[in-house]
């Protein structure tokens, strides 16, 4: 089989992940939201995982998870670092993180060579997503130039703890992404969405909009302009721009807008799992109940 790469952003995981999101129990054995994709990965056909993750973190990422997942699928690490920067470029002194989600995906050129799919470290996407996505990066219908994004329903997507942030998609008949619009402070009101314009005022949003939750489907080829554009990225960086990230969907909008690239939305109707807040804990463990309860998952996945 081809290989099909599942890539984990997991490099914004603090030493010894004490009181770290990523690493919550959610699950009845002690499992972690990570192991819930990975299981999902798995089943889809993924055979590769690549876990981005910074350089001081490797030993203990390895015990808490990584050892015991080397078990089930090839793995391998890539790792995120403040001074990994392209030929001529210097960290700047006062800059104290990485440099983004565009800079942890360049991170793996080097590891993978085939289709490949990105994911966060502390989302729940479930079995839908995976399937998708999978299936589209092993269609040889697609060009190399051709990615796909998997686009979850708003009103799945939204804690009942607090506003959420969500990139609210916009696609042509033909379901080709079109753009993604930031949208913060957005809260679910009765059947409905809102969220809080520039000056105040209330904006509705159709809760049934399709976002984007950072799940995206790629194709090698795209190393090559994440390279290249991180250096352009680096070059207009100002003195007073140093908390400034190098971001993975900006990328992606800049292709499209340059008609370099295609990305098709592939819906999911499952629902979206994360701890944006601490008190969704409770909820993302009843909600992984449930689909336990309702034969989706084993009591004890690995």
């Amino acid at each position: 089989m081809a290989e099909t790469t599942l890539v984990i952003m997991a490099a914004g995981m603090g030493s010894r992940f004490g009181g770290i999101k990523q690493l919550e129990p959610v699950g009845p054995s002690g499992e972690i939201i990570m192991d819930y994709s990975i299981y999902d990965a798995i089943k889809a056909g993924f055979n590769k995982v690549v876990f981005i993750i910074r350089k001081d973190l490797e030993k203990d990422f390895k015990e808490v998870i990584g050892n015991r997942i080397e078990k089930l699928i090839r793995v391998e690490y890539v790792f995120q670092e403040l001074d990994d920067l392209p030929e001529g470029f210097v960290n700047p002194k006062d800059r104290t993180k990485p440099w983004g989600t565009g800079q942890a995906v360049l991170c793996c050129k080097d590891v993978v060579k085939g289709p490949f799919a990105v994911i966060n470290a502390d989302d729940y996407y479930g079995k839908e997503a995976f399937h998708i996505v999978f299936n589209f990066l092993n269609d040889n219908t697609y060009q190399g130039n051709q990615y796909c994004m998997a686009g979850f329903i708003l009103g799945n997507t939204l804690s009942e703890n607090g506003a959420v942030t969500r990139g609210v998609c916009k696609a042509d008949e033909n379901g080709k992404l079109v753009d993604i619009a930031e949208t913060s402070g957005i809260v679910q009101r009765g059947n409905a969405a809102v969220a809080a314009g520039s000056s105040g005022e209330e904006i509705n949003i159709d809760i049934n909009s399709i976002v984007s939750m950072n799940m995206w489907g790629f194709k090698p080829g795209l190393f090559v302009e994440l390279e290249k554009r991180f250096v352009t990225f680096l070059s207009n960086i100002g003195d007073n721009e140093l908390k400034k990230e190098y971001l993975l969907p900006t990328v992606v909008g800049e292709l499209i807008k340059e008609n370099k690239a295609e990305v098709i939305v592939l819906k999911s109707k499952d629902r979206w799992f994360g701890v944006t807040y601490k008190e969704d804990k409770d909820s993302v463990v009843n909600s992984i109940r449930d689909l336990i309860n309702q034969g989706v998952y084993p009591e004890k996945l690995f």
